[in-house]
């Protein structure tokens, strides 16, 4: 008998792992203790998401999703191997991501250009409908605890230089985050000082 539950769950626990173990190497990267952003995002939660796209007769009248960043701090993304489906902006472009057999694609979301002041970029992305074969991914996001407070840590604020951002909760962002079409202006410059 094929358990969907207990395949769905031991893949967020181990998603989760990755998750955790990524934001440890980026805290380092920044110069910061390995547990700091760990620290400041909280109770992180998770989320988990498994699309299905269809065969679509006429592909280029539509698309999955519109060109938009992630609200969340980390987005750990599954591809189908078979189809290319994910766009991300270049110099202007969209581009295609070429999947890749056991492999996943790690976006940044909204939560870590904050958290690191600006050095780390949230990308904007999209997904488009764009084959013949069916096709799926799974994307797992993992989302600050909604009452933590997001603030670049005072280390990374040097040689004159000052918070990029201002202080809010993720349940202030993610509210502003849904007030608003996804393809509008990036959501993180009505947090700018």
């Amino acid at each position: 008998m094929w358990r969907l539950g207990e395949y769905v769950g031991n893949y967020c626990i181990a998603v989760r792992e990755l998750g955790m173990r990524i934001l440890e190497f980026i805290s380092e990267s920044l110069g910061l203790e390995k547990e700091r952003l760990n620290m400041i995002l909280g109770e992180q939660g998770q989320h988990m998401a498994i699309n299905h796209y269809p065969v679509c007769p006429e592909p280029e009248l539509t698309y999955g999703l519109p060109g938009h960043t992630d609200p969340n701090a980390l987005t750990i993304l599954l591809q189908d191997t078979l189809v290319s489906g994910l766009q991300v902006q270049k110099d202007g472009k969209w581009v295609a991501v070429k999947p890749h057999p056991n492999a996943f694609v790690i976006n940044i979301g909204d939560q870590l250009e904050a958290l690191s002041n600006g050095e780390y970029k949230s990308v904007w992305h999209r997904a488009v409908v764009n084959s013949d074969q069916p096709r799926m991914s799974i994307a797992s996001f993992l989302c600050p605890c909604n009452d933590s407070v997001l603030s670049a840590p005072n280390e990374l604020i040097k040689d004159g230089s000052t918070r990029v951002f201002k202080d809010f909760t993720y349940t202030e962002y993610y509210k502003k985050f849904w007030s608003r079409n996804l393809d509008q202006e990036h959501c993180l410059e009505f947090f700018k000082n």
